[in-house]
């Protein structure tokens, strides 16, 4: 997030738990099956309980998934499970505590740790833990996240660094904009020593590239919607906190839910609008400063 200068949205501007629910009653109705809960921090959303509960008893929805920070976790994974929720995923850039703390400004490592393994405990499985990979950061700690998977039935995903509204300044002691992407084949080349193989990508891994080593509980993935396009197979389609639909990570198009449903439209029309506004890819420059887009990532819940 910026480091400053932050605009939070009117709480009358985001939709209700009944607003959520009722687009994802008409998404099942299309053919979604699967719903991820994502952010900025969902775990944070007074409601977030009552809100699994009431996604996972929808007809058709067959998982609920959801994407954390992992701060509140511990506390919260028994009654997540609970109530409906399948799996998650951790966002964790670092295994280091002071490097995470000064990258995410205010994260314990110990408490994300903790709630891992409540999750774990909990029976949210498989555990994901996703890592941005930034250069000069936390690409030294590649060889580390990849031996967890070793001892642990985890999945590991190194992302690239996705220029969405992240070209500013980070602070003092972190990298410039235009040297802080690290591409795949990069990270590739780093773990060669480790001899990864091909691995089944695990259900819902969506566009990761699966590897392992051999004999390892878990498994290694690779997301590179830069370096190497996934486009082609991202069946994805985001619900904004405001009630837009957004049919790629990457472009600026959206489709108001309150709009359209003020004109007349229905939800199941405008979710079909939404998806036919897919486009074929993108042309993101992957180590280019670029322009900002309208909304960054913490806004978008990539």
């Amino acid at each position: 997030m910026p480091l400053d200068h932050i605009e939070w949205m009117p709480r009358q501007d985001l939709l209700t738990l009944d607003e959520i629910v009722q687009v994802v009653e008409a998404g099942a109705g299309k053919g979604l099956r699967k719903i991820r809960l994502t952010g900025g921090e969902p775990l944070v959303y007074p409601d977030i309980i009552d809100l699994v509960e009431a996604i996972a008893s929808i007809d058709g929805i067959d998982e609920v998934s959801l994407t954390t920070n992992g701060m509140l976790l511990e506390k919260m994974a028994s009654r997540l499970a609970k109530a409906g929720l399948r799996r998650v995923n951790v966002s964790l850039d670092s295994l280091q505590s002071e490097k995470m703390h000064r990258l995410t400004r205010f994260g314990d490592f110990a408490r994300v740790w903790a709630g891992i393994l409540a999750a774990e405990a909990a029976g949210l499985l498989p555990i994901k833990i996703n890592a941005v990979i930034i250069r000069g950061i936390n690409d030294d700690e590649l060889q580390d996240f990849v031996r967890l998977t070793i001892h642990h039935p985890w999945h590991v995903r190194f992302i690239e660094l996705m220029p969405i509204g992240n070209e500013g300044d980070w602070g003092s002691g972190l990298p410039v904009n235009g040297q802080r992407y690290y591409s795949v084949q990069e990270m590739q080349s780093s773990l060669a020593p480790l001899g990864l193989v091909p691995a089944h990508s695990p259900q819902g891994n969506g566009p990761a590239r699966s590897f392992t080593i051999l004999g390892a509980l878990g498994t290694v993935g690779f997301i590179s919607p830069l370096g190497d396009h996934f486009c082609e197979s991202c069946n994805r389609l985001r619900l904004t906190a405001d009630g837009h639909l957004r049919p790629c990570l990457f472009s600026q198009s959206e489709v108001s839910v309150r709009e359209g449903r003020s004109s007349g439209k229905a939800l199941t029309d405008l979710i079909q609008e939404a998806v036919a506004l897919k486009p074929a890819g993108h042309n993101l420059i992957p180590i280019l400063p670029g322009p900002s887009h309208n909304r960054i990532m913490c806004q978008i819940g990539g």
